[in-house]
């Protein structure tokens, strides 16, 4: 009979999801960060990891390395939501200044009005809301109009004039509307969503901000902005 050779243990070969760990990674997910050592241990060879090889200080500077990317996440993580949050703009004080092309191209600034109340409108062609507030706002225009009234209304459309014009004329608006295509007035007045409207008085300070559509043919409202206009 044959002399019975015995085989060397194969070393297993361990299944590193490099997908996964860029999920967890990207998902924050910290016991994935914690569980990173002891992968790469298992990367290893058996022969190598039942090898009695002192590798403490291997595993150390994985420790080190894991912390640091810990720290670094969790301070990435702190900017975004610092940048994300935003304070509302303060009611009573001076309103942000802004330049945008009206339909004409002339360029229009908010401090052009300085003397007459502002009603800043930020909205778009494609929002319903939008849309559905701008009779109501054509109407309270119609009211005030060359009572040191103004509607400024910005439309951030990408597509620019080229909506906003056809818009405007088919729904019979005539207040002015500035384009806005990059949405920079989102960011100025800090607005969450369109439409959102900002009520400036003679003096440039905000007044009153408004989160949504409204119906400005109210008595409410059309009092508020007429006792506004009305002083000096």
């Amino acid at each position: 009979m044959g002399r019975l050779i015995k085989a060397k243990p194969v070393s297993p070969r361990f299944g590193f999801d490099k997908t996964k760990l860029r999920d967890e990674i990207k998902n924050h997910n910290m016991s994935g960060f914690l569980k990173i050592p002891l992968r790469l241990f298992q990367l290893l060879p058996m022969d190598m990891q039942e090898k009695k090889i002192n590798y403490r200080p291997v595993i150390l500077v994985f420790l080190m390395i894991t912390i640091a990317l810990i720290l670094l996440l969790l301070n990435q993580k702190s900017l975004f939501f610092k940048s994300e949050k935003q304070e509302p703009l303060a009611i009573g004080l001076p309103a942000p200044d802004f330049t945008f092309p009206g339909l004409d191209g002339k360029m229009v600034s908010l401090s052009d009005y300085r003397g007459k109340v502002v009603l800043v409108n930020i909205w778009a062609t494609w929002c319903p809301p939008c849309v559905e507030e701008m009779p109501s706002m054509e109407k309270l225009y119609q009211k005030l109009k060359g009572k040191d009234f103004e509607i400024l209304a910005v439309s951030i459309d990408s597509l620019e004039a080229k909506v906003v014009a056809p818009f405007m004329k088919n729904h019979k608006l005539t207040f002015p509307a500035l384009i806005d295509s990059a949405g920079t007035i989102r960011k100025t007045y800090r607005a969450t969503g369109i439409p959102e409207s900002f009520i400036i008085d003679k003096n440039g300070i905000l007044i009153e901000k408004i989160i949504g559509p409204r119906d400005w043919t109210r008595p409410a409202i059309l009092s508020f902005l007429s006792n506004l206009v009305q002083k000096s």
